[in-house]
């Protein structure tokens, strides 16, 4: 791709406030850089309307370094935009070309109420780490590292599982706005651990449970949520998760 500057137009969803009906605004966004982050376009866009004296787009960001999980946009449809396995602000503008339009939204569930323009409250995850996403253990010196053997495969999975940034993009991309991938996740990477075995039995009947007082959907195993994660999640931890629930119930 050439890296001379494009010119592009961009469909914003704008709502200035989670009480008032929101609708897409068109802007321009000019003399972009190839080599720009969506966020950094985002930000250009932003400087113009302030020259004019406009409102400027309200979006979540904080590290800009696909860590945090905050840059939760749906682009042309897709959570986080089209590139797999990449957040929105690791999304470079070289994946876009000349006069294209792209629609810009946010993510898209009753349980993540938009607070404005882009910005959603994903306070409802916390409950969810808050019911049963901890572990005991004692205060005091951290054990020595071989004091509990681990198997390496049990380990490399519970890493993966801890991948999580806790974006939502599975949430928005699923059809039935579940947050499954997400709670699996949680509880996945404390059950293969022996760390996370005081908590088991009760985790992941009130993670569930709160998931479902929070108003998710439920899974009906169509994959959204693998293919839209930016970390790239898999699925099998959801086969845990019903799993560790099942077990739960059973001795609750």
């Amino acid at each position: 791709m050439s890296d001379q500057a494009m010119n592009l137009t961009l469909k914003v969803w704008r709502q200035p406030d989670s009480k008032s009906s929101g609708e897409f605004v068109t802007y321009p966004a000019k003399n972009i850089s190839p080599d720009m982050s969506f966020l950094e376009m985002i930000d250009m866009v932003n400087e113009g309307l302030l020259q004019d004296g406009k409102d400027p787009i309200a979006f979540d960001h904080d590290c800009r370094e696909g860590i945090c999980g905050m840059c939760s946009m749906v682009i042309n449809g897709i959570p986080h935009g089209k590139d797999k396995g990449t957040t929105t602000c690791q999304l470079h503008m070289r994946r876009f070309h000349d006069g294209e339009i792209i629609v810009v939204e946010p993510w898209r569930a009753s349980a993540f109420p938009v607070l404005k323009d882009l910005v959603v409250d994903r306070s409802s995850f916390d409950r969810i780490i808050e019911a049963g996403g901890y572990i005991s253990v004692n205060t005091g010196n951290a054990q020595d590292a071989n004091a509990l053997p681990i198997a390496k495969t049990k380990a490399d999975e519970a890493f993966d599982a801890a991948a999580c940034i806790g974006c939502g993009a599975c949430v928005a991309a699923c059809k039935n706005a579940s947050a499954m991938l997400f709670v699996a996740a949680k509880v996945s990477q404390l059950s293969l651990l022996p760390q996370g075995k005081p908590e088991a039995g009760m985790r992941a009947v009130n993670m569930v449970e709160q998931m479902d007082r929070e108003g998710f959907g439920n899974c009906t195993n169509l994959r959204e949520c693998e293919a839209a994660c930016p970390k790239e999640i898999s699925t099998r931890h959801i086969a845990r998760l019903n799993r560790e629930y099942l077990k739960g119930a059973l001795l609750s």
